[in-house]
């Protein structure tokens, strides 16, 4: 069984982050605090002017929170400390100085589709539906909100939230505002993600820095928004009905 990572490769001043879980590339603390670090560092690295973010794999781009550390969680300081984890990762990308361009292969769930939202700028293939799950778990895409809402709008995020259990299409992705494009064929959505990337290092990083402050202006308070939220999450997680609904899935 292949083993989890997270690795950074630099190609043509390209920093590709690749995240793997062998369960459908969930995300269990140890690839979240991952994720964080590896993007805080390639914000700082010199040799890099644009980052890509992708994920491992043929099908699924991100199957969410791993369920397996979720059932385990028997506290609320457990709860917040995992739930804080894709809070982190968010609050990376929107402070990393850098421009990160998505690349969905696949379907994407939960957590994944927050961390999908808070790329700049992001593209996928046909297959990269997105559902998120959550109120029918027992919880709520309490920390990921803020990120979802402002990429797609507040309409559509409630709707995909009550909705809870259906996989909402890539072009309803396209048509929200959350992929700029979505292609036929991952190798299409290779050679798209590379052809921008590449462009992207061309222009001044200056410009670039000053721009991405541009996009995400308003947000400061999310440092505090986000881990509130996972309070939240992380109470939820320990009710009874959230508990007895996991159960299913163990």
């Amino acid at each position: 069984m292949d083993s989890p990572y997270v690795n950074l490769n630099i190609e043509n001043k390209v920093g590709y982050i690749e995240f793997f879980h062998p369960n459908r590339n969930s995300m269990p603390s140890e690839v979240l605090k991952k994720i964080e670090k590896t993007i805080i560092d390639a914000g700082t690295n010199k040799a890099i002017k644009v980052i890509v973010l992708k994920s491992g794999g043929d099908r699924t781009f991100c199957a969410g929170a791993s369920f397996n550390e979720v059932i385990s969680i028997e506290n609320e300081e457990a709860g917040l400390q995992f739930f804080s984890g894709f809070a982190n990762v968010i609050n990376a990308m929107r402070k990393c100085p850098k421009l990160i361009i998505g690349r969905v292969q696949g379907k994407t769930v939960g957590g994944g589709v927050g961390i999908v939202a808070a790329t700049d700028y992001c593209l996928a293939t046909k297959y990269a539906s997105i559902k998120l799950s959550e109120l029918s778990i027992g919880i709520g895409p309490f920390v990921i909100e803020p990120a979802v809402s402002r990429r797609i709008g507040k309409t559509a995020m409630s709707q995909m939230t009550i909705d809870a259990e259906t996989f909402f299409s890539s072009e309803f992705a396209k048509d929200k505002g959350l992929y700029a494009e979505v292609f036929e064929t991952q190798e299409e959505l290779d050679e798209a993600v590379k052809i921008l990337a590449e462009k992207l290092t061309t222009y001044n990083p200056e410009a670039l820095t000053e721009m991405k402050k541009v996009f995400w202006e308003n947000t400061a308070h999310w440092d505090a928004l986000l881990i509130e939220r996972a309070k939240i999450s992380g109470e939820l997680v320990l009710s009874k009905f959230t508990k007895k609904t996991l159960k299913r899935f163990r």
